[in-house]
This record gives structure tokens, C-alpha cells and sequence, in this order.
């Protein structure tokens, strides 16, 4: 078929199958929760469908309600000026386009057009959409479309990271690390999320490609456990693996996978693949060439010794190693759409008679083959019919799905821009400081060194009983949350999770409501039929890519779908204040966790000469640390769930100096309890703005006198973002921003939702 016309046959197909109701989905939604005990307890099924290559933001930015393109809360990074005379504030949008990219016409001024910024920056390149219409005349998803990928190796991911500053994406990924889309390419995705959960701080693990983040699925680590000693990962010294296929010494790796402890513990598990080739070294399952057989070289266990060592009849061969050969039984030439369905469809075959017969295992992962995984050079749509039929499987017998929890995620961003930067451990004193031990989270056997992770963060859909309703969760999660998931099913502890990875990652329980789960939420999800790839394609020919030109995208920072959805408690209670130390010019920073899980806070200075600082603290915990002042100081704390902090003012003769601390009420809709002392030598006049309502309170104080006040929630549902200003220093400002948790179910920033304009 050739390009445009089947491009074009997909946009018809998938227009009339959209209007029509998946009757297996819309039937997922009615089934009730098995509830025996209303806990976590009712789960009997946990299946893991792993994805590849898309970030957030490129597949969720401008979904409605959950943390993208209209974050209020962005953070700023330094442009450079074009006179190369320095750097300028600019939004973490709009990344410095580089040499290369902007003679290639992929770069502009930051304040062209509609785009904001400062003038005078360095060229940049904002994010934007690949315009379907450039694709194929009258074409508007790019669902169906073959695009290309990005780099997204250990070196790239580390180079665009920048030691935090989060600025060199462009010179190192290339222009398309910042293209989007949007609900028009992925309807399914967005119905699933609208139906059930998507989670909005989902990251991969490791700042790296594919094969080591897989290692976190299936394990909760690259090797980076102390129990290997000076065998190393591979047993010949290897370090923790930071890139993909065999060890540096083309060796298996050999540390204990998370299979290995389910079998032990006697839960039932089964990885389900296609396997096309040799299923370990050299094709590790994916050796024929065709696109949509094989698994994509993605079951990372065939990289282990102990399952390549195991034979036919032992548990790690027989659920690890085995699956459906679909490449053997690929349809004639000339055969029927038909045939060529049914031999799609086969690649289900085992899966689908597990369920069917009731014997599926505890635990499942699933593999698809290339063409379905999504990879960023492969269309979307493909991904969204392989959705649908693992769900539809399960949906089928709703015993099983009445007690299963499917889980969605993409083992990395390829080289996907992503807005919200990545909680990290320091790599050293320099770059901040945690209360937890981070030691295995620093690799210095790659190049370069530097921390694993967090990763980018990637899509993340929560799809069983328990999560319907159109959720958001905004905990901080990673692909080692889905084994802590596992792990607390199950009763396991798995060492490979280091302490600093279970501090930083959450266990995914806040995801579901296992107490309370059946509800009447009715959602109705588009039908995915029109999605089967070509038969041309499914043979293994016409895969055409398409290679945007600058002439080919809609340019610039999206809107985000207007609205809020709701969110799930958090177990988030944070706090930052600072205070200005005339005596040594610095100011300190004094960072306080008394929530329930443990928390990264990124500190950003407005100084380029300073690094970007990371502090981890455990809850019930405190840190400080401090900054020198030259003159001025300008520092902004990021955490999760949009909670920020900024301190600005300077050590000048006659500068006023403010401590301002807040306090939570969690009591009904919530309530921020705030006190503010004037720590400087004269007298200050003190405006306290509450940004969402505009209202505002100001008083005087003389040298050290205080003033408290209190900020009800309620209307803007826990969100709060106060502004603390003085009339006689307009340097100094303080700035409290984020989200009052109150244990109960609560909903997304309706000023990220476009529903209240920030007043500050």
C-alpha cells in the first residue's frame, strides 16, 4: 500500500472504529472489585505490560489535570545571551537550540512570536507538534505514523541532565527530543487514563537506554549491590550495566532476578513473549527482521546466566524462556486482511488460554514484539491495538479481571524531552547532601560518572478495579516501585532496592483505593480495530519513516486541555525556610520532612556560577545547608507534586532580611498557618499575596516583630501559592507554593487545569 494512501486508510478506519464503544473495555469498567478483605491482599493477579521510548511529557503534556505544558511551577534554567556576554532566566521550555540544530532552521529568538522568554537569548526550540497535515493532506493523528528516534544512551541521558541544570538537550539529543502529541494521536492512551489512573511522576530508573531499565523491572537494579563483591555483575568484574546487550566483557550478567525470589517464595509467574531466532546470544529472541514478531531483544532475564545455564522442564526456562513463534506460521502472499489478523492475534495465544482457563500466574510480564511497543520510530496506533488485546483478554473472564491489576509503563524516554527534572542523589558534597545512604547509586565505571538515576520521567497507567474513576497520582514512582508493588503483595524483600531508591520511590499502594473500589464510573473507550498494522507491514516491508522538516511542525509550548480531574492522597508533609547570616554572607536553607515517605528537593540558584544542589530526606527528618552571598541571592527549591519555594534579597547596606514559616492544618480542606519575623535592623513593610483569590494582607513591622496569619484551602483544594513582598526592599521576596495533604482524595492544580490565573 503506499504511504499516503495507507496512511490515509488508517485515518478512515481509526475515525469509524473511535466513534464506536469497546464493549470488552466499557464491560472492565462494570465489573466489581473482588473484595475479601479490602486490601491490598484482594490483588491475585499483577500483569506488567512494558512499553518503550516515549517521555511524559511528549505523550501527556497536554492531557488535562496532571503535571505538563501548564505547570505553573516550571522550573528556570540559564540561556545563554546571543553576544555570548553571559546567560538570562528562561523557562525550562524553552531549551537553547545549539549551533548545529538552529543552522539546520531548528531554533528561534526565545521572545518570537507567542513563545515568551527574554530577549536577547541564544536561539531556542520549544516544544512541538509534528503537523499531520505535512504527513498527509487531511491527515490529523499522527497515530499511525513512523517517526524518527532520538539517542538516549547513558552518555546523551547525562550530557541533556547536565549535572541538574537540565539545559543541553538539543546538542545532545537533536531537535526531535522536544516534539509532542497530542489526544488526536492517542486516543486510547488518553481514554484509559480519563477511565482509570495515569501517574504524573513516574520515572524510569536509570538515566540510560533500554536494556538496563528493564534490569530495574525484572531485578530493581543495574548490579549496583554490594553483595557481587569483585565479581562484579558479570562475575568477571563488570559495573553496574549502563547500556545494552552483554556485559563489557560479553559476558551474561549474574545477579539474582526478581523471578528467581517469586519461585522461591512458591508465587506463580510467567514472562509472555514472542521469540523469534535464537532465544539467547546472539538474537536473545528477536532474530528474524520482522517488525512485529520476535520481542525486541526486550526480556531482559535472557541476559542472565542462570536462565541461559537452565533447561526445558526447569522454572526458569519454562516461564522465562519460552513462548509463541509466530514467525514460523507467517501467511502467504496474497493471503486475506483475514489471515493476516488471525496471525497477529496469535501472538496472545498463551496468555489469552491462561486466562480463558483460570491458570494465569500471580505475576505476568508481557513482551511485545517492535512494531507494538511503541519505540519512538514505530506508529503509536500499533501500541494502542496491543493494549487493547492484552485487556480484552483479561476483561473476557471477569473472575480473573475482578482480581488483576494491569500496569502500563515505558522502560525509558528515548531521548524525549521531559519538563519535570529528575530527583537525583548527589555524586558529591558539592551537589548537596541525603540523610540516606546513596553509595550504590553513583556509577564511576561509566562514563561519564555520575548518579543512575532517577530517570526521565515516562507514562505510567494504573488499569484494574481499583483505580478506575480518571485518577492522577502524583507520588514519585520508578520502575523499582512495580517490584515493591510485587514485594508487598507477596511478602518479599528483594536487596537488589538500595535504601535511597525505597526512600525516593514509593511502592505504588497510594495508586489504588483497595477499601473502597466499586464505584458506578462509567467511561466509555474508543475501539482500536481500525489500529492493525498493514499486511504489507506485518510481512515485514513498507515501514516508511517519516522525517520532519522545520517547515513540518506546529511550533511552541502547548495549551493543556482545560480542567482538573482528581488525585490521590499523598503521603507528602514538606518544608523549606530559609535566613540570610550577615555575619558570613550566606544564606541557609533548612529542609524539614514530616509527611510519610521520603523526598527529593532540588535547589536552583539564579547565580549560573552555582551547581544545582539535591537533598534527600527521610520523613521525620531534617537537613541545611547553606549558600554565599555575593551581593544577592536568588534560590528556588523544587519538590514533589509542585511543591516550591523561592528566596530572593540581597546582603546590601540596609537590606531587610524575613524568615517566614509555614505550617499545615489538615483538618476539612486543609489550611497553610504561616508566621513571618522581621529579622533585619529596620523597619519592614510586609504584603503577603495569596496568588490563587488575589487577596492580599500587608503589615508593618519594626525589627523583629513578628506576624502569623492562616490561608483556608478549601476553595482551591489545597492548593496555595503565597507571595511574601517588602515595600522597602524590592529584592526580597519569599514564595510558598504546592499542595496541603490532608489523607483524603483531593484534585489537580486548577491553575495548571486553566481554571484560576495565578495572581503573582
Amino acid at each position: 500500500m503506499k504511504n499516503v494512501d495507507r496512511r490515509q486508510f488508517l485515518q478512515v478506519m481509526g475515525a469509524g472504529a473511535m466513534t464506536a464503544l469497546n464493549a470488552n473495555i466499557a464491560k472492565a469498567l462494570s465489573i466489581p472489585a473482588s473484595r475479601r478483605t479490602g486490601t491490598l491482599q484482594d490483588v491475585q493477579h499483577i500483569v506488567v505490560l512494558t512499553q518503550e521510548n516515549n517521555s511524559f511529557d511528549k505523550y501527556f503534556g497536554t492531557m488535562r489535570g496532571v503535571r505538563g505544558f501548564a505547570d505553573p511551577r516550571a522550573a528556570m534554567i540559564h540561556l545563554p545571551l546571543a553576544n555570548g556576554s553571559g546567560t538570562t532566566p528562561a523557562s525550562v521550555f524553552l531549551q537553547p537550540a545549539g549551533a548545529a540544530n538552529t543552522a539546520a532552521g531548528y531554533g528561534v529568538p526565545p521572545n518570537y512570536g507567542t513563545l515568551g522568554g527574554p530577549a536577547g537569548g541564544a536561539s531556542v526550540l520549544p516544544p512541538f507538534r509534528v503537523n499531520p497535515a505535512a504527513v498527509s493532506p487531511g491527515l490529523t493523528g499522527l497515530g499511525g505514523t513512523y517517526l524518527p528516534g532520538t539517542s538516549h544512551s547513558w552518555s546523551s541521558g547525562h550530557a541533556a541532565w547536565n549535572l541538574g541544570q537540565w539545559d543541553n538537550w538539543l546538542p545532545s539529543k537533536g531537535p526531535m527530543t522536544m516534539a509532542y502529541v497530542t489526544r488526536d494521536d492517542l486516543p486510547l492512551h488518553y481514554a484509559l487514563a480519563d477511565a482509570f489512573t495515569v501517574c504524573d511522576a513516574y520515572h524510569c530508573s536509570i538515566m540510560g537506554p533500554t536494556n538496563p531499565n528493564r534490569c530495574y523491572i525484572w531485578s530493581g537494579c543495574v548490579g549496583n549491590v554490594d553483595y557481587l563483591g569483585a565479581a562484579g555483575t558479570d562475575g568477571l568484574g563488570a559495573g553496574p550495566i549502563t547500556y545494552n546487550g552483554l556485559s563489557v566483557n560479553n559476558a551474561y550478567l549474574s545477579w539474582k532476578t526478581l523471578p528467581e525470589s517469586l519461585e522461591a517464595a512458591g508465587v506463580s509467574w510467567r514472562i509472555y513473549q514472542d521469540l523469534a531466532g535464537a532465544t539467547f546470544a546472539p538474537d536473545f529472541g528477536d532474530g528474524t527482521g520482522n517488525s512485529f514478531a520476535g520481542n525486541y531483544t526486550d526480556n531482559s532475564v535472557l541476559y542472565f546466566k542462570q536462565y541461559a545455564d537452565s533447561a526445558p522442564g526447569t522454572p526458569l526456562f519454562d516461564k522465562g524462556c519460552t513462548g509463541t513463534q509466530v514467525s514460523n506460521t507467517l501467511p502467504a502472499a496474497g493471503s486475506p486482511d483475514s489471515a493476516w489478523k488471525a496471525w497477529a492475534g496469535q501472538l496472545f495465544d498463551d496468555f489469552r488460554k491462561d486466562v480463558q482457563n483460570g491458570t494465569l500466574p500471580q505475576v505476568s510480564w508481557m513482551v511485545a514484539p517492535a512494531g507494538y511497543t511503541e519505540h519512538s520510530s514505530y506508529p503509536a496506533n500499533y501500541g494502542a491495538w496491543y493494549i487493547a488485546q492484552v485487556f480484552d483478554i483479561l476483561v473476557a473472564n471477569p473472575d480473573v479481571w475482578s482480581k488483576t491489576v494491569f500496569l502500563i509503563n515505558y522502560d525509558e524516554n528515548d531521548g524525549g524531552f521531559d519538563h519535570l527534572i529528575s530527583p537525583t542523589p548527589p555524586q558529591s558534597s558539592a551537589y548537596g547532601a541525603s540523610t540516606v545512604d546513596f553509595h550504590n547509586e553513583i556509577v564511576t565505571t561509566s562514563n561519564p560518572h555520575g548518579p543512575i538515576g532517577l530517570g526521565v520521567r515516562v507514562p505510567f497507567l494504573a488499569i484494574s478495579p481499583w483505580s478506575k474513576g480518571g485518577y492522577v497520582n502524583s507520588q514519585v514512582f520508578d520502575h523499582s516501585s512495580v517490584v515493591q508493588f510485587i514485594e508487598k503483595r507477596f511478602g518479599l524483600t528483594d536487596s537488589n532496592i538500595n535504601p535511597w531508591r525505597r526512600t525516593v520511590s514509593g511502592d505504588l499502594t497510594s495508586v489504588f483505593d483497595f477499601a473502597n473500589p466499586n464505584d458506578s464510573t462509567q467511561v466509555q473507550l474508543p475501539s482500536t480495530d481500525g489500529f492493525l498494522p498493514s499486511p504489507g507491514e506485518l510481512a515485514g516491508t513498507d515501514l516508511p519513516t517519516y522525517v520532519p522538516t522545520p517547515a513540518g511542525v506546529i511550533l511552541g509550548v502547548p495549551q493543556q486541555e482545560k480542567g482538573i480531574r482528581p488525585a490521590r492522597a499523598l503521603p507528602y508533609e514538606l518544608d523549606v525556610h530559609g535566613s540570610l547570616h550577615t555575619v558570613d554572607s550566606t544564606f541557609q536553607l533548612h529542609f524539614v520532612n514530616t509527611g510519610k515517605a521520603g523526598a527529593v528537593f532540588m535547589v536552583r540558584s539564579g547565580n549560573a556560577v552555582d551547581t544545582v544542589r539535591t537533598y534527600t530526606v527521610e520523613p521525620g527528618k531534617q537537613l541545611s545547608d547553606s549558600w554565599a552571598v555575593n551581593g544577592s541571592y536568588d534560590l528556588s527549591v523544587h519538590g514533589p507534586n509542585g511543591f516550591f519555594r523561592r528566596f530572593t534579597g540581597s546582603d546590601a547596606s540596609g537590606a531587610c532580611s524575613l524568615v517566614v514559616r509555614a505550617s499545615y492544618d489538615t483538618e476539612d480542606g486543609g489550611k497553610l498557618e504561616w508566621s513571618i519575623r522581621n529579622t533585619g535592623a529596620g523597619e519592614a513593610t510586609v504584603t503577603v499575596l495569596d496568588a490563587y483569590s488575589g487577596r492580599k494582607v500587608k503589615e508593618h513591622l519594626d525589627a523583629q516583630e513578628s506576624m502569623d496569619g492562616e490561608l483556608a484551602l478549601e476553595t482551591f483544594r489545597g492548593w496555595y501559592d503565597l507571595v511574601v513582598s517588602v515595600a522597602e526592599d524590592s529584592t526580597l521576596l519569599r514564595r510558598l507554593a504546592g499542595h496541603v495533604e490532608t489523607g483524603r482524595n483531593s484534585w489537580s492544580d486548577p491553575a495548571m487545569g486553566g481554571l484560576v490565573k495565578l495572581k503573582a
